[in-house]
């Protein structure tokens, strides 16, 4: 019975639980600590500093971790099925219909107009949080400079890689924060297994793909890399999948930014854009493939480092690095914004007009952000 009210309860989260990570948070906090007493407030704050602090999508981690404390590995994972599945589900409906029907229609014009609001909303929000001084605010420009003259496959890794080690530079300042009281008692040996089999994955994976024109293992190994390198919240896997799908031509840029803005209408986490992305390239079983191989680096990563991290979180080296890649993916993300999203988007003084006001909207008057996407579904029908 424990399984089946774990899945029942994130399933009704995943129904019901709009407007992103940060929201995210908040309804889990309501419904797991408030009202069922899983957890208590330190725990979930532990819990939820950890999943900030690793690469992948924070809000799922924590919903995974969740499901841990209450039926152990396996209600982690139904925890995370419940709370992914009706996002999963409605954006495969949503790419199965756009493979059916031409995408060069209005209403998907209107949805990449959402998406320039929606990402340059994002960017503002993570610039005020991520970028207070001048050394952040030098690092993101380092990494969007890098973004917008290196075309390369692995630039966005090596601006990351090298933002990172700046960081060790940087940001030398001693830690005095108390440990964190343990959540889990996952033996060191799960965790060691774990991270050996996520490091593996992130090497491997690569190789292979090198070797080999499988589509499924191109798709695989990139789905799988921008799961584990995704810090700074879920709009940054947009860049990430960019670059792999967009750029190299496996997905056009019409039906990826479409994607992107329907994502913003369902509830759920953003990184079920991916199923949507792996519908589009390889039908359903592509978007379910898509799905496992874009979550799983995040949950092999939480499950490895959950024993040991009362020890990671006062390692102020690790606390730098990871300052250091926050702001850097700023960067990434506002060279998104230029291209593709702007430039294949605002066409227009009119496009430009209506990327206004949804921004306008979206950003001062405090709609939702799936009320945004309907009026950008209007727009577009209307208009174009």
């Amino acid at each position: 019975m424990k399984y089946l009210e774990v899945f029942l309860v994130a399933l009704r989260l995943g129904c019901t639980s709009f407007g992103g990570p940060t929201a995210h948070l908040g309804y889990f906090y309501d419904e797991y600590v408030k009202r069922r007493k899983w957890l208590t407030e330190q725990q979930y704050t532990n819990l939820v500093a950890l999943c900030q602090f690793l690469p992948g999508p924070a809000s799922s981690q924590v919903g995974f971790g969740i499901g841990i404390t209450k039926a152990g590995l396996l209600g982690g994972v139904i925890s995370f099925l419940g709370f992914t599945l009706p996002s999963v589900i409605v954006l495969m409906l949503c790419a199965t219909l756009l493979l059916a029907y031409s995408s060069d229609l209005g209403w998907t014009h209107g949805l990449k107009l959402v998406a320039v609001a929606i990402v340059l909303n994002a960017i503002i929000g993570m610039g005020k949080k991520l970028l207070p001084d001048v050394k952040t605010k030098l690092l993101a420009l380092f990494t969007l400079v890098m973004a917008v003259t290196v075309i390369h496959p692995m630039s966005q890794l090596g601006a990351l890689i090298i933002v990172a080690l700046a960081g060790l530079i940087l940001f030398k300042e001693n830690d005095e924060s108390k440990p964190s009281i343990k959540i889990f008692n996952i033996p060191k040996l799960v965790g060691v297994i774990a991270l050996t089999l996520f490091f593996s994955f992130l090497l491997i994976l690569p190789i292979i793909n090198f070797f080999t024109t499988n589509s499924w293992v191109s798709m695989i190994d990139h789905f799988y890399r921008s799961g584990a390198l995704v810090f700074g919240g879920g709009h940054v896997v947009l860049p990430l999948l960019e670059q792999a799908f967009v750029a190299t031509d496996m997905i056009s840029a019409n039906d990826f930014l479409t994607g992107y803005a329907l994502t913003q209408a369902v509830p759920g986490p953003l990184f079920t854009f991916a199923a949507y992305i792996g519908t589009v390239m390889s039908g359903i079983p592509g978007g379910i493939v898509a799905t496992i191989a874009i979550f799983l680096p995040a949950f092999l990563l939480l499950i490895g480092v959950l024993p040991f991290w009362e020890h990671v979180q006062s390692n102020r080296y690790a606390k730098a690095m990871l300052k250091a890649v926050s702001a850097g993916v700023v960067g990434i993300l506002i060279a998104a914004l230029y291209d593709p999203i702007f430039t294949s988007s605002v066409n227009s003084h009119m496009d430009f007009a209506f990327a206004a006001i949804l921004f306008v909207l979206l950003a001062y008057c405090k709609a939702r952000s799936w009320l945004i996407v309907i009026l950008g579904l209007a727009l577009g029908i209307m208009f174009y």
